[in-house]
C-alpha cells in the first residue's frame, strides 16, 4: 500500500486501474489523475479488467458499471471471490437505490454516480487509501466475548469454532466487535459499513443483523448482539 501525504501531489505514486469504455472520458480521468500523481493504467471492458488485475496488485480501482463482455457488477463479484480486496469506487449512470446497493453487495467499497467532478473522485480515492491504511495499521485481529475477528484474514470464530460469512457481514460483525459495549445506531452502521451519508428506505441493517444471528448461533449460547430498541444494535462486551 503507497502511503498518503497530507498534500498533493502525492508522495509516491499511487496505482490505479481505471476501467471506462467510454474512451473520451477514459482519457480525460487518466489524465487529469496522473497530474494528481496517480500513476494510471487503463482499459475499456470487464474482460481487460481481470487480467489486468491477474498481471499486478493495484492500489485501487475505478470501475465503470455498464462494461463490454463482463459487466462491471460482475467484474466486483470475481475479484471478491478471488480474494482480491483492492479498494473499488464503482462508477455509473444509474444513482437508484437498488443498483447502489447491488454494486456495494457485489463488494465495491464506494459509489460515484455520473456526472460528478474529478475534485470528488481523487477526495475519495484518499479516503479509501486512508480508510485501508488505517485498518492495516490497526490490530489485524479484533476480539469481543468469544467471538474473533481476523481483518486481515477475512475468518471469523465463536467459541473457537470458524464461522462462514461475506465480506459485508465480516465488516458489521467488526464494527459491532471493535466497539462492544457500545450502542452503534443505524445510521452510524450505515456509513461506517454501506458508505450511506442517507437513510434508505430499506432495512438493510436490521436484515445484515438477522444474517449475523443466524450465522454466530450456536447451542447453549447466548445472542452476542443486543437490540436497543428505536437507536440501535450493541455487541456483549
Amino acid at each position: 500500500m503507497r502511503t498518503l501525504s497530507s498534500q498533493s501531489p502525492l508522495e509516491e505514486p499511487v496505482r490505479v486501474l481505471l476501467v471506462e469504455d467510454d474512451e473520451p472520458l477514459r482519457r480525460l480521468l487518466a489524465e487529469q489523475l496522473e497530474q494528481r500523481g496517480y500513476a494510471v493504467q487503463s482499459v475499456a471492458d470487464g474482460r481487460a479488467a481481470i487480467a489486468a488485475v491477474g498481471d499486478d496488485p493495484f492500489d485501487i480501482m475505478i470501475l465503470d458499471r455498464m462494461l463490454p463482455f463482463v459487466d462491471g457488477v460482475d467484474v466486483l463479484r470475481w475479484l471478491r471471490e478471488q480474494e482480491v480486496m483492492t479498494p473499488v469506487i464503482l462508477l455509473t449512470a444509474l444513482g437508484r437505490l437498488p443498483e447502489r446497493i447491488e454494486g456495494l453487495e457485489a463488494g465495491a467499497d464506494d459509489y460515484l454516480v455520473k456526472p460528478f467532478e474529478i475534485d470528488e473522485l481523487h477526495a475519495r480515492i484518499r479516503a479509501l487509501l486512508r480508510r485501508r491504511q488505517a485498518s492495516t495499521a490497526d490490530s489485524a485481529t479484533i476480539s469481543a466475548g468469544d467471538v474473533t475477528v481476523s481483518l486481515s484474514r477475512h475468518r471469523v470464530t465463536r467459541a473457537g469454532q470458524p464461522v462462514e460469512m461475506h465480506k459485508t457481514e465480516i465488516k458489521l460483525l467488526a464494527e459491532l466487535v471493535r466497539e462492544a459495549g457500545t450502542v452503534l445506531t443505524r445510521p452510524l452502521l450505515l456509513e461506517r459499513v454501506w458508505g450511506y451519508d442517507f437513510v434508505p428506505t430499506t432495512n438493510i441493517v436490521d436484515a445484515y443483523i438477522r444474517r449475523l444471528r443466524q450465522r454466530l448461533e450456536l447451542p447453549g449460547l447466548p445472542d452476542p448482539i443486543v437490540t436497543v430498541r428505536g437507536v440501535g444494535y450493541m455487541f456483549r462486551a
